[in-house]
């Protein structure tokens, strides 16, 4: 299980995240959910280590990651909002690289690399340096580069972008393949639809604070909307979308 105890991350004297607490539980595809700016990308960069918080703590089975960060690490795979990669390195090179850093090697390593780079679809580009790869094609490195060592938490934020209609459907089973296998799924994605048919569970951020941490159908029937789209729209949207498209094609149209 994972918990976030009361997180907060101030640069200064701006707060990014303010009180942030929630759990995601094995088994479970929690959907993590704001807008550009509430904070989603660092709490997840908090929850991976990478940022240390002002306050709060990150907990796994019960333990603060700050305890065995080391240990932390060897534990989960994280798909990063931004793909921060080595591109002089070739698609093989960096798995490989990842692998010897994970402790995945000789054969067993190689089968796996091998086998996801095949179910990718990026076995023929495997020679060829990631800086001529496409932004899809990086971003299914980097999936592969977190499930290679086989974590026991996923972490993805914007997992989708730059995926093609056929990626993005595997990517959408995947994720619920691994929630199935017990693994302990927590994505951020601006793809509403697809949260709404993955995730069991959601956690909605504004202007750093959660709204809302409850199931989809629960909050459905307490809020009486209908759809995913329009329980984001009153708890974290601030405009009349709806206004402002109008708004925007009457200027067009002057």
């Amino acid at each position: 299980m994972l918990e976030l105890r009361h997180l907060a991350k101030r640069y200064g004297g701006i707060t990014a995240v303010e009180d942030v607490s929630f759990t995601a539980h094995p088994g479970r595809v929690t959907g993590y959910l704001g807008a550009n700016g509430s904070g989603k990308s660092t709490t997840m960069k908090i929850v991976t280590g990478l940022l240390a918080p002002s306050s709060g703590h990150v907990l796994f089975a019960g333990r603060p990651i700050e305890e065995d960060i080391r240990g932390w690490r060897a534990r989960f795979g994280y798909v990063p909002e931004e793909p921060h990669l080595y591109t002089h390195l070739s698609g093989l090179e960096y798995l490989v690289m990842v692998g010897q850093l994970r402790g995945l090697t000789g054969r067993r390593g190689a089968e796996r690399i091998d086998g996801l780079l095949r179910l990718l679809n990026l076995h023929g580009d495997r020679h060829v340096t990631i800086s001529s790869y496409s932004k899809g094609m990086r971003q299914k490195i980097l999936l592969a580069s977190a499930l290679l060592h086989n974590p026991e938490v996923v972490l993805l934020d914007e997992p989708f972008s730059g995926l093609d209609i056929g990626s993005a459907l595997i990517l959408r089973h995947l994720i619920a393949e691994l929630a199935a296998r017990g693994k302990t799924v927590l994505f951020s994605s601006h793809e509403l639809d697809t949260v709404e048919r993955i995730a069991t569970h959601i956690v909605i951020l504004h202007r750093g604070r959660i709204v809302a941490d409850d199931s989809i159908a629960n909050l459905r029937s307490l809020m009486q909307r209908s759809s995913l789209e329009e329980i984001f729209s009153e708890l974290a949207v601030e405009q009349d979308t709806a206004a402002v498209a109008r708004q925007l094609v009457d200027l067009i149209h002057a």
